[in-house]
């Protein structure tokens, strides 16, 4: 066999026998997979391209055979291995249980640790993601050069598109950067006066802190509204979940890391973030991915991991915010798109839902195939975005359909990809996180009052 990669490491060198080795690791949950193809019906990506290749079955394949030596072309593997929007939806559909997500994280790290990164994602992921203060010099910079080459959607307000830079970012219709973080403008600590009350951590996830800051501001008021003490640290570092759908397992850490020490130095109740994404990545991710650590900061993952909520089921499950009951006729309708992140990894289903029938303004109505993946899958729709595209339109439909005047859902990628599919459609429906609309309601509320 050829001996052409590195292993993980950076200057250590190996032969594809330690890659096989390490990947045989996984033959227990490989070994799991009946090749039932129940995947196939599931697979988003899968509807769109009909290859084998793309579905998870075909990648388990793949790995399998990478493993038994019938392969020796890890480059191949790992092309595959990254056609995937690591929505879940295989997973939730699996009747053996095959913890796919699991294996494919797992892999992505063997293999790349193996090859190593690109020149780019080493820059970006160990330049930037992984040093949170240049990570924010960085977007404050591009922040301030895209007014000149940036104009506003009119169909959609808050897009914008850029003509210009069409070879770099497609007809992508996007929402502009806030030139300073959130978190920079909102850092606070928790009140020194005596307190009865619950306190919280708040994780806004870098798409809220960069992008969406109006979630951020929509759960500070919901928390001062339930006199909830709330502590948002004053700086923000990735959860890592880019560097992990990349494979790269040392920017993985590192940001974990810097997260520990952040939230060890204060007490506190719960984690609460609005991004379905980094509450799945905190959850479930930190723990599963974090068996290389020593044992002692694995035990401090565990504890923060047990502690972290999504903002939906925090109000619902800890606040106990429930639905009106004999609410007056509203003029307003609104549906809901679950997030992949939040359904299909951690069960959260039922909470957003309490809350959009909590709202005095809006009547919930539930689109088809509310679950349906809307295509966006972080860097998948940077690597393929003409594919995630046509994976959303199929969302697209399901929300014109529905006829609502605004659609909510508890992940800020989601309402992107949402908002740029709306916008290339010409369809002037809002699109929110649930925690806006709860926000908007308790200010009524407090008027009324």
């Amino acid at each position: 066999m050829p001996n052409t990669g590195r292993v993980i490491g950076d200057d250590a060198m190996a032969d594809i026998q330690e890659l096989i080795r390490l990947l045989n690791g996984l033959d227990e949950e490989l070994a799991a997979c009946t090749r039932c193809g129940m995947c196939m019906a599931a697979c988003p990506l899968y509807a769109q391209t009909g290859r084998e290749t793309d579905v998870a079955r075909g990648k388990l394949v793949l790995l399998e055979n990478l493993g038994r030596e019938i392969l020796d072309d890890p480059n191949a593997v790992k092309k595959r291995l990254d056609r995937c929007l690591l929505c879940g939806s295989c997973e939730a559909a699996c009747p053996s249980g095959v913890k796919i997500l699991d294996i494919f994280f797992k892999a992505r790290a063997i293999i790349t640790g193996y090859l190593g990164l690109s020149r780019v994602k080493k820059a970006v992921f160990r330049g930037f993601l992984s040093n949170p203060e240049r990570f924010d010099s960085l977007l404050k910079w591009m922040a301030r050069f895209q007014g000149s080459v940036s104009r506003p959607v009119d169909e959609t307000p808050g897009a914008s598109c850029a003509p210009l830079l069409s070879p770099v970012l497609g007809d992508r219709h996007y929402l502009p950067l806030e030139k300073t973080a959130w978190h920079k403008k909102t850092h606070r600590q928790f009140k020194k006066s005596a307190h009865s009350g619950l306190r919280v951590a708040f994780y806004p996830g870098c798409l809220v802190d960069r992008l969406l800051p109006r979630v951020a501001d929509a759960a500070m008021k919901v928390f001062d509204y339930h006199a909830v003490d709330v502590f948002v640290p004053d700086q923000a570092p990735c959860c890592g979940m880019p560097a992990l759908a990349a494979g790269d397992r040392y920017t993985f850490e590192s940001l974990v890391k810097k997260n520990i020490r952040i939230f060890d130095r204060v007490d506190f109740d719960y984690l609460i973030t609005p991004c379905a994404t980094c509450t799945a990545t905190i959850k479930k991710f930190w723990p599963m991915m974090s068996e290389n650590l020593p044992d002692e900061l694995r035990d401090r993952i565990a504890a923060l991991s047990d502690k972290t909520r999504d903002i939906s089921e925090f109000l619902v499950d800890e606040l106990r915010i429930e639905p009106l009951e004999n609410a007056p006729v509203r003029e307003k309708t609104v549906t809901y798109h679950d997030p992949c992140h939040l359904k299909k990894s951690l069960g959260i289903e039922t909470q957003p839902r309490t809350i959009l029938k909590a709202l005095t303004e809006w009547e919930f109505i539930e689109m088809r195939e509310p679950d349906r993946c809307c295509g966006m899958g972080g860097s998948f729709n940077l690597r393929h975005y003409d594919l995630s595209r046509k994976i959303g339109n199929k969302k697209l439909s399901r929300i014109v359909e529905s006829g609502a005047d605004a659609v909510a859902t508890g992940c800020p990628a989601c309402m992107i990809q949402i908002i740029d599919l709306l916008s290339h459609a010409g369809r002037s429906v809002a699109v929110k996180h649930p925690i806006e609309l709860y926000a908007e309601t308790l200010e009524k509320k407090q008027v009324v009052l």
